[in-house]
């Protein structure tokens, strides 16, 4: 990483490689759908009527009512490095984890440090320059870090808990896509395979500098836009990738959404390197899971690979009503928000998930 990093970090990036002490870079080692399906399947339903979002439809969040003009949403996530420099990497995994948030509307107030570490293996000091990258993120959020709590390990692993506000009846979520809907993306794709050619020297520290840039940006600018135009739906881009993220908005909303795969921004040399061979093993699993449900149309097997393939810290994916998507895109550019309109919600017709040429 750059110097700038090194000095953030007060540890010389150089001695250490924190992805050595990951399983899988560049994935963020989610449980496949299935798996996740049968165990929530087994689980008490609450009957509180305060809890507005559970664990349905794999939503970003949860949401809980305290007043009638306040509710809390609550998140969390953690994963293993996919960067060297640790400062960096607590950047990274602090997005990621205030990402849900955003995807919710949700404005984050607090957050709790979650920490795996290999205090036998690498320095004290490492894991000091990793809670002050997540720090500084949270900062920026406009939040504060209460605590946390850390266990010893083999794995590093780093995340957040987040709890942030909203108004009960005005968040969005992954069920609030709509027939005639346009569907907006907020980041490219491809930090995974970029993550995974960092990681295997298939690319420059340099090459892969934007997408770390990318992946440390928060979902802040563009949730506040949606919000103020009164989107309902959104999701955020993580560890399913677009094609899996996009299948749970179709589930949770009713509908199918139809992507049109040559406007979905990448990141610059994803797909050459997807072309290669160059995935993360997520796609694989993504797809398997959704199975029947998602059809692709003429696409290049490999850009589909790329668009199921996990991404870290990606961006929101909203459903804009028609009226308010050209206003969307607009406000989102004035921003400084990258933004690209992706495709459209139709109403249900098979498959939850449709890529289009």
């Amino acid at each position: 990483m750059s110097d700038q990093h090194t000095i953030e970090s007060g540890v010389d990036a150089a001695s250490v490689r924190l992805t050595a002490f990951a399983s899988c870079a560049g994935c963020a080692g989610k449980l496949p759908y299935g798996a996740l399906s049968d165990m929530l399947r087994g689980l008490p339903v609450s009957g509180d009527p305060n809890l507005l979002m559970g664990a349905d439809h794999y939503s970003d969040a949860g949401v809980y009512r305290l007043t009638p003009d306040l509710a809390l949403v609550q998140t969390t996530d953690f994963f293993p490095p996919i960067v060297d420099d640790p400062f960096t990497f607590g950047q990274i995994a602090a997005a990621n984890s205030l990402s849900d948030c955003y995807a919710m509307g949700g404005r984050p107030i607090n957050c709790l440090n979650i920490v795996c570490f290999p205090d036998k293996d690498l320095p004290i000091e490492v894991l000091g320059a990793i809670l002050r990258g997540g720090a500084d993120r949270v900062t920026l959020a406009g939040a504060v870090t209460l605590g946390g709590h850390s266990l010893r390990d083999t794995e590093i692993k780093y995340g957040l808990a987040v709890t942030g506000v909203v108004h009960p009846d005005r968040f969005m979520s992954n069920a609030g896509a709509r027939p005639g809907d346009r569907l907006v993306l907020t980041k490219p794709i491809g930090s995974g395979i970029l993550a995974g050619a960092a990681k295997s020297g298939k690319i420059s520290a340099s090459d892969f500098a934007p997408a770390i840039e990318i992946m440390r940006t928060l979902n802040a600018a563009a949730s506040g836009v949606a919000m103020e135009l009164g989107l309902r739906g959104s999701t955020d881009i993580t560890g399913y990738g677009l094609i899996g993220h996009a299948w749970e908005m179709a589930g949770a909303s009713g509908a199918t959404l139809e992507i049109d795969a040559s406007r979905v921004p990448m990141m610059a040399g994803a797909l050459a390197l997807a072309r290669a061979g160059g995935l993360t093993r997520a796609w694989k699993t993504t797809l398997e899971n959704i199975g029947d449900q998602f059809r692709a149309e003429g696409v290049e097997e490999a850009l589909v690979r790329a668009l199921a393939d996990a991404q870290t810290s990606g961006g929101l994916l909203l459903s804009a009503p028609p009226d308010l998507a050209d206003a969307l895109l607009l406000q989102l550019q004035a921003a400084g928000v990258s933004a690209a309109e992706i495709g459209r919600v139709l109403p249900r017709d098979g498959a939850h998930v449709r890529l289009r040429a």
